[in-house]
Formats: C-alpha cells, structure tokens, sequence
C-alpha cells in the first residue's frame, strides 16, 4: 500500500517538480516526517525527476502540436513555402534578364 500511494504521489509531483533541489528539498521534508526513510530518499528524488522531465517532455509535445494546429488554421506561409517562392522568384527574375539581352 505504501509503495502504491509514493508512486502516485511521485506521479502527481513530477508535474509541478522543475529542478533537482526542489526535489530533494520535498524529499527532505517526507524523511523529516517519516513518511519515507532516508535510504528511499535518494531513488524517490531521482523518480521526482524523472517523473518531471516526463511531463515536461509531454507538455511540450502537446503545446507544439496545438501551435502547430493554430498555424495550420490560419493559413499562413511557412518557411519552406516562403523559401519556394523566393526560388521561383528568382528563377523568373533570371529567365526574364536572359529574355531582355
């Protein structure tokens, strides 16, 4: 029972949990309450991180994809399509010069 409530609990911090310190600065907290022992401590501050790196990793995805939708609605140039027609822009510039001569 006490090893399933740390891995939700380790789930739902991982969330909010950014850098290493904060990790062991909570982790230090639940050792000083006895909530875990001090030889748990080290594994459940690397499972806080990773946990961590997961969400983030997992938000990014989801913010990217949203933009990308957002874009994609608005219709407007990418890079690529912007680069093309500064090909084709060119390509007429210097088929119109070789016409001229």
């Amino acid at each position: 029972m006490r090893d399933i409530l740390k891995k939700g609990f380790a789930l739902g911090l991982g969330a909010v949990i950014t850098s290493k310190e904060q990790a062991e600065k909570l982790v230090d907290e639940l050792v000083k309450k006895g909530e875990i022992s001090r030889g748990e401590s080290k594994e459940f501050v690397n499972e806080l991180i990773q946990k961590g790196e997961e969400t983030q990793n997992q938000i990014d995805e989801m913010i990217q994809k949203r933009q990308k939708e957002l874009l994609d609605r608005l219709n407007l140039a990418t890079k690529e399509d912007i680069q093309r027609l500064e090909q084709r822009i060119s390509a007429l510039e210097k088929a119109n010069n070789n016409n001229n001569l």
